[in-house]
């Protein structure tokens, strides 16, 4: 059953996800902020999807600490899942940092390209840490709310990478706020796993970290010790043995 779940989910997916791509490249003549409405409608039917196709569901906790103006979310990494949350959850229209290569990738990147993201060139680090100042701090100024995983790639439940400083620059170069963003999305949807398990997934976030007065590793820190102490409230099981 867990199989034909995960099969069923994903002709879903699919099958969405052209209607949408084509209908956003259709789109583009249109003012930004219809196309954008349009295209988060996917992201947030897949998680219906998956709460009915895959029993998976979501709460949140401190929805509260976001502001209603532009911010820097800084999110543990775990699973896709998340990925979902934030184009049609964020009070400001979210963009994501990825590498330019994924908008050649037919439909899907197509619809990155054309809702004002983040694109940098992965091959070179210091111009990619430029693009990230510059370009976000150009989305931020136009009213929207960057999202940066600053462990960099999923890393499983109860496991900690290392906490990169790029949103953090971001924040400090754009004087935007941060919100941190702990989660337990990678108990029920593992990273790399075909087969996702039934349950519900916590997103929780935490008050606004101003990046007045900080550096970029000032904040950085900030935002790691919030998480990782979160984490440890979302999921104590996976930390029993964990300073």
């Amino acid at each position: 059953m867990p199989f034909l779940r995960a099969l069923l989910f994903l002709v879903f997916q699919t099958i969405t996800l052209i209607f949408f791509a084509l209908g956003c490249f259709l789109m583009l003549p249109l003012p930004f902020k219809w196309r954008y409405r349009f295209t988060v409608g996917w992201p947030h039917l897949l998680m219906w999807g998956a709460k009915y196709i895959l029993g998976i569901k979501w709460e949140f906790k401190g929805q509260e600490n976001i502001p209603t103006t532009p911010v820097v979310f800084l999110c543990k990494h775990q699973s896709a899942y998340e990925t979902l949350l934030f184009p049609w959850f964020s009070p400001k229209p979210a963009c994501f940092v990825y590498k330019k290569e994924l908008n050649y990738i037919p439909f899907f990147g197509w619809a990155l390209a054309s809702l004002r993201n983040i694109p940098i060139n992965r091959s070179d680090r210091k111009g990619a840490m430029q693009q990230v100042l510059s370009i976000g701090s150009q989305r931020i100024h136009a009213g929207h709310s960057p999202v940066l995983f600053p462990e960099g790639t999923r890393i499983p439940v109860g496991q900690k990478g290392r906490y990169q400083s790029g949103g953090a620059r971001l924040a400090v170069h754009a004087g935007a706020s941060v919100v941190p963003v702990a989660h337990n999305a990678g108990e029920v949807w593992p990273r790399n796993s075909f087969i996702k398990t039934p349950g519900l997934v916590t997103f929780s976030f935490g008050p606004p970290i101003s990046s007045e007065g900080l550096t970029h590793d000032q904040l950085n820190r900030k935002v790691e010790a919030w998480i990782e102490g979160e984490m440890r409230v979302l999921s104590p099981h996976r930390y029993n043995d964990k300073a």
